[in-house]
């Protein structure tokens, strides 16, 4: 049985667990399935929106689909939830990735 099917397996005996949907999108993301791994994040972000480390790689995701203004609003957004969370880490990460995407005046 490969990791992926492991994973899965594990999610449905615990489905929603948001832990599991993100090591299952991380899974297809390294097999280089991205619409897979998408569909996995977008669950994370309809259950759990809450779930911090969710908004780096969705972002991520993002720019390597070339979708700039979508990765730069997720690492905005994400880095309300780790201010709101107190997670200076996941903050200062999701900060980072913002800025290499440039200024808030370019995604306005």
């Amino acid at each position: 049985m490969s990791r992926l099917q492991q994973l899965i397996a594990f999610l449905e005996a615990s489905p929603g667990d948001s832990f599991l949907l993100f090591a299952v999108a991380k899974e297809y993301e390294g097999l280089g399935e991205e619409e897979q791994a998408f569909r996995y994040y977008r669950e994370i972000m309809e259950k759990d929106p809450a779930y911090v480390g969710l908004y780096y790689h969705l972002g991520k995701w993002y720019e390597r689909q070339k979708r700039f203004q979508e990765a730069f609003h997720t690492y905005r957004r994400g880095m309300d939830i780790a201010k709101q969370a107190k997670d200076e880490h996941a903050y200062s990460e999701l900060a980072a990735a913002k800025m290499g995407l440039g200024d808030d005046e370019d995604f306005a």
